[in-house]
C-alpha cells in the first residue's frame, strides 16, 4: 500500500520540484533578429523566477516552421518551450503540409508584447514622404524592390497588405532573416522594407542610413511621435502589430505551465525589460493578456484574420 501510494504521489512531487534543470526557449529565427532579441531579453528574468537558466536556442528554417514542429514533438515536461510571433497564426494558410497544428498541438503560456512596424526605404530613394512614395512606385513598379525576411515572415505579410492596399505589385526580394534584409536596404541593394521596430528603431533614431515613411499602428508611437501612421496618410485601417506568445508541448502539466506563466509575468514587469522594450518602441501587453486563455483566444482570431489575407493574395509556400 505504501509503495502504491508513493507511486501515485511521485508525479505530483516531480511537478512541484520543477524545474530541476535548464529550460530551453526555442526561437524559430536567426540570432540577432527581432524575435531573438525578445527571447534573450526575457530569458534572464524568467530564469531568475524559475531558479534555473533559460537557454535561448535558435532553430531556423522552413519559414519559421521547424522550431514549432520540434517543440510540438518534444517531451511535455516544460523543459522545451517556444517563443513565436504572429507566424503561428499565418502558417496554416501559408503551408499545404504544416507538420503541426497551432490550435491543437500546444499548451499556451501567455502573450508577451506587441511590436509595431515601420515602412523604410534606402537613404537615396527618390521620395521624401509617403505621398511621393506612392506616386513613384505606381509610375515605376517594375523597378522598385520590396525586401522581406523570407516566406512567412511578418515583413512579407506587411508587404502583402501594403501592395494590396495601394494596388501595385512590386518585385519582392526574400532574405534569410530580417538582419540581412535591413543590411541590404542600408547598403542600397533594395528599395523598400517593412519591418519591426525591434529591428528598425535604432537605425531610424540614428537617422542617416534610411528614410522612414510611416508606422503600421493606428496611433503614432510615443517614442517616435514625429513619424506619421500609414493610416493617417491614406491607408485607412492599416494595422500590423507583431504579437508574440510563449508555448509548451501539448500535455505539459498544468502545474508546470502555471510556473512558466508566473515567470513570464515576472519578466514582463522587470524594469530592465520594460526600458529595453520602450527603447525599441515596443509595448508589453496588459497583464490580463499574459494568460494561457488570452493567448489561445488571440491565436484563434489571428488564424482566421490572416488566413483571409493570405488566401486573397494567392501566396503559398511549399
Amino acid at each position: 500500500m505504501l509503495t502504491a501510494s508513493l507511486a501515485v504521489q511521485s508525479p505530483v512531487a516531480a511537478q512541484s520540484a520543477w524545474p530541476e534543470k535548464p529550460v530551453t526557449l526555442v526561437v524559430p529565427y536567426s540570432a540577432g533578429g527581432p524575435t531573438d532579441v525578445v527571447a534573450r531579453m526575457l530569458a534572464i528574468p524568467m530564469g531568475k523566477s524559475l531558479g534555473q537558466t533559460v537557454v535561448v536556442e535558435n532553430t531556423v528554417g522552413a519559414g519559421g516552421t521547424i522550431a514549432p514542429a520540434r517543440v510540438a514533438r518534444a517531451q511535455p515536461n516544460g523543459y522545451t518551450i517556444l517563443i513565436h510571433h504572429m507566424g503561428m497564426a499565418t502558417a496554416p494558410a501559408l503551408y499545404k503540409k504544416l507538420p503541426y497544428d497551432p490550435l491543437k498541438d500546444f499548451e499556451y503560456i501567455g502573450q508577451v508584447m506587441d511590436v509595431p512596424m515601420t515602412l523604410l526605404s534606402r537613404k537615396d530613394f527618390p521620395a521624401s514622404n509617403f505621398q511621393e512614395l506612392l506616386r513613384y512606385v505606381k509610375a515605376n513598379k517594375d523597378k522598385v524592390s520590396l525586401a522581406n525576411a523570407g516566406v512567412g515572415a511578418v515583413s512579407q505579410l506587411c508587404g502583402l497588405l501594403l501592395t494590396s492596399q495601394i494596388g501595385v505589385d512590386l518585385t519582392t526580394v526574400p532574405y534569410k532573416g530580417a538582419g540581412p534584409a535591413l543590411n541590404d536596404l542600408m547598403g542600397g541593394q533594395v528599395d523598400l522594407l517593412c519591418d519591426q521596430t525591434t529591428q528598425t528603431a535604432p537605425v531610424i533614431k540614428e537617422g542617416s542610413r534610411v528614410k522612414v515613411f510611416g508606422v503600421t499602428t493606428p496611433k503614432r508611437l510615443s517614442s517616435m511621435p514625429d513619424i506619421p501612421t500609414l493610416d493617417e496618410q491614406g491607408l485607412k485601417g492599416f494595422d500590423v502589430r507583431v504579437w508574440h506568445g510563449i508555448y509548451a508541448p501539448k500535455g505539459t502539466p498544468a502545474a508546470v505551465t502555471q510556473k512558466l506563466n508566473v515567470a513570464l509575468r515576472a519578466a514582463l514587469q522587470d524594469e530592465t525589460v520594460k526600458q529595453r522594450l520602450a527603447d525599441l518602441s515596443s509595448e508589453i501587453v496588459p497583464m490580463h493578456k499574459v494568460t494561457p486563455e488570452a493567448l489561445r483566444s488571440h491565436l484563434a482570431a489571428e488564424v482566421a484574420r490572416w488566413g483571409k489575407v493570405i488566401r486573397a493574395a494567392g501566396v503559398q509556400a511549399e
